[in-house]
């Protein structure tokens, strides 16, 4: 592999991205569509990220009332900031230095509800001068037309638009390595342990 190849500023960096995932929490399972679709697809980027060492943050709106995070990612995140203000960013040590401390300025967000915390999140982070990717496959509201609006009023903001899988692969950047290989395990639903 050639090290001094330039890749585009768009794409995403294992060294130079963190994981956020936002509110997904026990209350929201049955009001929220397709929500064991985004569990997995949650449980897909933690364990990708832990493959590529790559932080992993969530958050818990108001757990007294929501309750806390969905026991499937509970336990592969240990990082759960309680929050009430409906965007992430003030409440995550990392944001409030605009990821200067450890020069990860690439923020993959996923969770929900896509037009309520994950908007107000993704602006906030574009504001302190973050670069903010949203996996919109692994993203939800309870009213689709909330989703649909959201999703073009960040992009049009400047937030990029993604799947989870073009996150996998930006991140793995090459084929052949062992990194490559849980990856594709974690895409074909073929991973059998959870990375340590």
């Amino acid at each position: 592999m050639n090290s001094s190849y330039a890749r585009h500023p768009e794409l995403l960096s294992a060294i130079s991205s963190r994981l956020l995932l936002i509110d997904m929490q026990e209350k929201f399972r049955s009001v929220i569509p397709d929500f064991e679709h985004l569990v997995t697809g949650c449980q897909k980027l933690i364990l990708a990220a832990g493959i590529l060492s790559i932080p992993v943050s969530a958050t818990e709106q108001y757990p007294r009332g929501l309750g806390t995070t969905v026991p499937e990612l509970a336990e592969l995140v240990t990082d759960r900031e309680e929050k009430l203000r409906f965007s992430c960013a003030e409440c995550l040590s990392w944001a409030t230095d605009g990821g200067r401390t450890d020069g990860r300025q690439q923020v993959v967000l996923a969770g929900i509800e896509t037009h309520i915390c994950l908007l107000q999140t993704a602006l906030d982070l574009l504001a302190a001068g973050f670069d903010v990717y949203v996996a919109a496959d692994v993203t939800r509201s309870r009213r689709g037309e909330d989703q649909e609006f959201a999703l073009r009023r960040m992009s049009d903001a400047g937030v990029r638009l993604i799947t989870s899988e073009m996150a996998l692969f930006e991140w793995c950047e090459v084929a052949g390595n062992d990194q490559f290989k849980q990856i594709s395990k974690l895409v074909t639903g073929r991973q059998e342990t959870v990375p340590k």
